[in-house]
């Protein structure tokens, strides 16, 4: 009996050596190929070039080059969970590929091979797969905290400006595999908005519509064409196309399905239900706007959901729990947060296409009540010049006054303006507070170098247009009364009657704010509500495709990773 559990002791100690020994063998690879110093090749496990350098180099020295993901043996459940987030990340709008998917199923499959006897899996099979994992996990963590594409690259100006601490990636993966918390450990890294998460879950249904729209062979849709707006009553050749979408998007039921020609008031819901998706006057015309939201396919929402979950991640990551200002651009809408909760939604007018309203942040510091307006160069060679030459009563009637570079005011009548162009002329025109000024009432400031502002307007009929890309840049505001209060209410002087005096005096009235608030003016042609409510905008700018382009290339490396 004393032999027996003497074999049985020396059999327990020779595996646990031999475990050792494997583990140190793995340990020699892994060192073998991480500590390889040549500037001039990059480094490659299992056929795949390493993203990480920095990063991964001080991660296994500071383990002693210990595998991570395996005791050199087996694979534990927690490499098959890096395995699942690294195909998770589609639904982040990123490419798993990107991250070695291919490579590391392949030594997967060997792995679960080998277990059967029919392939051997190596001391540098599994040092391979180690390194490869560790590196998806540093690449993923960057590009969910940072976006994998870097907007100071790209054609269209980003200028929103983030602080971005140290990441510390490799602290972060001891954690993880400490506390077996992959998944968690990639989820604190999203954008701090909560809106994120949301895009994430309407990205995951969209790619079940694609493999639907795949499966039942809707791939084939036809562009659906208009001459004239189609209203109800009105025929249409395409009406049977149109009616197998809005089925196909769970907007019509088979029931409400009959063919025909005709666009009866029955059709009439559905329709509607896509153009509030993708932000038309829900008025059940069929408009060119409705055509071309009909011929979005699933892969195209899929792609613009990929462009903003990019930008998204760009955003600055320390305004979740403050007071921010948020304007997108491409759905012609502010929203004024605070503490998570939208306080205030105001329709606005944002720029002309050629007249594009960047993308920045700044911070909203003062506003003037009863602007006057000093009109910008370019505005007075190609619109005031021409004006006056045809009737120089055009000043008085818009109550503008000329001044020179010093402020003193100028006689129009003494200015040749027959001789006068935006080259020569010599004197600023200014717009006095009024009803028609073309600031309005007041003018909120967070002053950048775009000069871009937000603003009343007497121009109150402008923002019934689907389409509200008409200004010279800056954003004019439907509610500048409910924006104006909204922001004096921590001073209780400022009462309705109060503000609504100041807006009406003649000359201006500068409040300066008690604190700054955070402005983002951002471009987001896609996002997702709480109840699980998709909305697609118009790519007015046509930014998202430089975007989509950029995501499309096989890459992963980031400066300093």
């Amino acid at each position: 009996m004393k032999n027996i559990l003497c074999f049985i002791f020396l059999l327990t100690i020779n595996f646990s050596l031999i475990a050792q020994d494997q583990n140190s063998s793995v340990s020699s690879v892994i060192n073998s190929i991480i500590e390889i110093d040549d500037s001039e090749r990059t480094k490659k496990v299992a056929g795949q070039d390493l993203f990480s350098s920095v990063v991964i180099r001080k991660f296994y020295s500071d383990r002693t080059f210990f595998p991570a993901w395996s005791d050199g043996d087996i694979l534990p459940e927690l490499a098959y969970e890096m395995r699942y987030e690294i195909k998770q990340v589609q639904f982040d709008g990123l490419n798993p590929q990107d991250y070695h998917l291919r490579a590391i199923d392949e030594l997967f499959d060997k792995y679960e091979q080998s277990k059967k006897g029919i392939a051997e899996f190596s001391v540098y099979d599994f040092a391979s797969l180690d390194i490869l994992l560790s590196d998806a996990y540093i690449i993923i963590s960057s590009h969910l905290y940072l976006g994998k594409i870097d907007p100071e690259n790209l054609k269209s100006s980003w200028d929103i400006q983030r602080s971005a601490p140290e990441l510390m990636i490799d602290q972060r993966l001891h954690q993880a595999l400490l506390q077996q918390s992959i998944r968690k450990s990639l989820e604190e890294l999203y954008p701090s908005f909560q809106v994120y998460k949301k895009m994430r879950d309407a990205l995951r249904f969209l790619y079940d519509d694609l493999a639907r729209w795949e499966s039942e062979k809707s791939n084939n849709w036809k562009k659906l064409k208009i001459d004239k707006s189609v209203k109800v009553g009105d025929s249409y050749n395409q009406l049977d196309e149109v009616k197998d979408r809005l089925k196909f998007w769970g907007f019509l039921s088979k029931e409400d399905l009959e063919s025909g020609k005709q666009y009866d008031s029955l059709l009439v819901p559905a329709i509607t239900k896509l153009q509030i998706r993708h932000g038309m006057e829900p008025d059940g015309v069929i408009g060119q706007g409705t055509i071309h939201a009909l011929n979005q396919s699933p892969l195209d929402l899929i792609e613009t959901a990929r462009v903003n979950m990019e930008r998204f991640r760009w955003l600055p990551r320390d305004v979740k729990d403050q007071e921010v200002i948020l304007v997108n651009t491409a759905n012609f809408q502010l929203d004024y947060i605070s503490k998570r909760d939208t306080v205030l939604s105001s329709k606005v007018i944002v720029g002309k296409s050629y007249h594009a309203t960047p993308q920045f942040s700044a911070e909203m510091s003062y506003m003037v009540f009863s602007p006057t307006w000093t009109i910008p160069n370019s505005i007075t060679r190609n619109e005031i010049i021409p004006a006056v030459k045809k009737d120089i009563g055009y000043l008085r009637s818009k109550n503008m006054k000329i001044l020179t570079s010093d402020g003193k005011e100028v006689d129009p009548q003494s200015i040749d303006w027959q001789k006068a162009n935006g080259k020569n002329f010599p004197y600023m025109v200014r717009q006095e507070p009024g009803d028609q000024n073309s600031l309005g009432l007041v003018k909120f400031m967070f002053p950048n170098k775009h000069s871009v502002y937000i603003h009343d307007t007497p121009a109150r009929s402008l923002f019934a247009r689907e389409d509200r890309a008409l200004s010279h840049g800056c954003i004019r505001i439907q509610r500048p009364f409910d924006f104006a209060k909204v922001l004096l209410k921590h001073d209780s002087s400022w009462t309705d009657d109060k503000i609504k005096e100041s807006m009406k005096k003649s000359k201006e009235v500068i409040v300066k704010l008690d604190r700054k608030i955070p402005v983002v003016i951002l471009y987001m042609t896609f996002w997702a509500d709480s109840r699980g409510n998709n909305f697609f905008r118009k790519d007015i700018y046509d930014r998202d495709n430089e975007i989509l382009e950029a995501l499309k290339q096989t890459r992963g490396k980031k400066s300093g990773v």
